[in-house]
């Protein structure tokens, strides 16, 4: 994986930040940009949003999120699900103050239900987590850095997000395009178009390059 300082683009102003650079810079330019703005501590608790940084098990991977109050559990998981992690339609779980919110809660178990509104579990400064597929699990860590004024539009919007990691072929040097689900284990693997027919795990268990978490595990491709 790559060893540099991870950064990526705001999606409001398209100015280039590192993850921490990204949220002091979010401080101040969601407040000029429709549908966001700047933190308003007298908001009532269902008129405004969070933000919510997401990282996932390796550095490199980050969004920064707009989530509204009125979004449930739900909404968030399938966000997540669409822009980092659908696979297989694996189950999923928030831990949340020790609580799990799940699909399907069992009642005997003591988890709840993903329909539970955002509005209602989370405050500022809050860390909670994240697991997709209790298989080949991809776990991600979430804190609310701070409050929006009003939701957006949709429940869930995209503030900023790290750009494709600088990952080079372990034969060659060159851009890597595909990764062995075997060996990425082991740290290698990581193969150009060139390199990518010789590998001695053979084409069927390469998968692409893409930039999430979830690269490289299970049948992950980006295409959900």
């Amino acid at each position: 994986m790559a060893a540099e300082k991870s950064i990526g683009a705001c999606g409001l102003c398209g100015q280039k930040f590192t993850k921490a650079g990204m949220a002091r810079h979010l401080t101040s330019c969601v407040g000029t940009r429709e549908g966001v703005g700047a933190a308003h501590p007298e908001s009532k608790s269902d008129q405004h949003g969070y933000h919510v940084v997401v990282d996932g098990p390796f550095r490199e991977y980050w969004l920064h999120l707009a989530v509204s109050a009125k979004a449930r559990l739900a909404d968030l998981d399938a966000f997540l699900r669409a822009i980092w992690l659908e696979c297989c339609d694996h189950l999923s779980a928030f831990t949340i103050n020790g609580t799990a919110y799940t699909q399907s809660p069992l009642r005997e178990s003591g988890d709840r239900s993903m329909s539970d509104r955002v509005g209602t579990l989370l405050s500022p400064g809050l860390r909670f987590s994240y697991v997709y597929d209790f298989g080949s699990s991809t776990e991600l860590t979430l804190q609310v850095v701070g409050l929006l004024p009003q939701p957006t539009e949709k429940t869930v919007l995209v503030l900023a997000r790290n750009d494709p990691p600088d990952i080079v072929c372990t034969e060659c040097g060159q851009p890597a395009t595909s990764v062995c689900a075997e060996c990425r284990w082991e740290g290698t693997g990581w193969l150009c178009s060139a390199c990518a027919p010789d590998h001695e795990c053979g084409e069927e268990m390469l998968l692409p390059v893409v930039n999430s978490p979830r690269v490289g595990v299970c049948g992950y491709t980006g295409q959900h």
